[in-house]
């Protein structure tokens, strides 16, 4: 994986720096050349002041840019390494892998082995079992075809950088999170959890098939994004934010080695009646 980010930081280093022949000036925003001075004004003892700002526009990398056969030759190994990786057979479903419904099979997936690989890091580091999981059907870019699932895949799917946190909340907290299903009737995929509304109204709530217990303390597993808001996830913020350091994708990737052919979940977890 490694080779794969390496890649990208290198190739847009030799693009910006050889082919488009863009000086180190260039490359520094506006944001950097109004730090640096602020980092010299509180470190030295003589007053600093910033003498030039120089602003750039931004050079699209298109069509109209002529071929550079040096750069080409350059960047070749590096692409083959990547497509070479990319191409790398993780997995095998035996039926599309989709986001769509209320209750898709790829988000119920995706948001089941967020809940195991958060619950694996609750036992490991706060002794203590992760509850339910939820993530957000909008960070789902692709879906799956059935066949091979390449690691590409993974990448289309899910081409953030999130991480997977924890959320620890009281059971009257987390009425915020069934109320936030009930009026916006998202799909938002979720693990562990069940939600049956009627009108805007919740009619069934379940964590790990019980009922809601106001006074308990649960363990969310949930991306950083939701759990900063995200979506209007709001009712996250009345609870303690655990990181686990675990990236989304990375749990993903390895989700999928570990299971040759996935079974992709079919059962119903949220129902929305109007």
């Amino acid at each position: 994986m490694a080779i794969i980010k390496g890649f990208f930081i290198f190739a847009t280093d030799l693009i910006f720096n050889h082919r488009l022949k863009i000086d180190l000036m260039k490359k520094i925003k506006y944001s950097h050349l109004v730090l640096i001075p602020l980092l010299w004004l509180t470190s030295c003892k003589t007053a600093m002041s910033v003498s030039e700002v120089k602003p750039y526009e931004n050079i699209s990398i298109a069509s109209s840019i002529p071929f550079d056969g040096e750069m080409d030759r350059l960047i070749q190994p590096y692409k083959k390494e990547m497509e070479r990786q990319m191409n790398t057979k993780i997995s095998y479903t035996p039926v599309e892998l989709t986001k769509t419904g209320d209750n898709s099979n790829l988000g119920g997936l995706l948001a089941d082995y967020t809940y195991e690989g958060a619950d694996v890091w609750a036992k490991q580091n706060l002794k203590q079992n992760v509850d339910a999981a939820v993530i957000n059907i909008g960070g789902i870019r692709s879906t799956i075809g059935k066949g091979d699932i390449l690691l590409k895949h993974v990448f289309e799917v899910m081409p953030f950088e999130n991480e997977v946190v924890i959320v620890k909340m009281k059971g009257k907290d987390l009425l915020g999170m069934f109320d936030y299903y009930a009026e916006t009737q998202k799909n938002n995929p979720v693990s562990h959890l069940f939600l049956e509304t009627n009108k805007g109204k919740v009619t069934k709530g379940l964590v790990n098939g019980k009922a809601l217990d106001l006074g308990k303390d649960y363990c969310i597993a949930t991306s950083d994004y939701l759990a900063l808001g995200g979506d209007n996830m709001w009712f996250f913020s009345k609870g303690e934010l655990i990181s686990t350091g675990i990236k989304l994708r990375d749990l993903f990737i390895e989700k999928f080695k570990q299971n040759p052919e996935v079974k992709a979940p079919n059962d119903v977890r949220l129902i929305f009646n109007n």
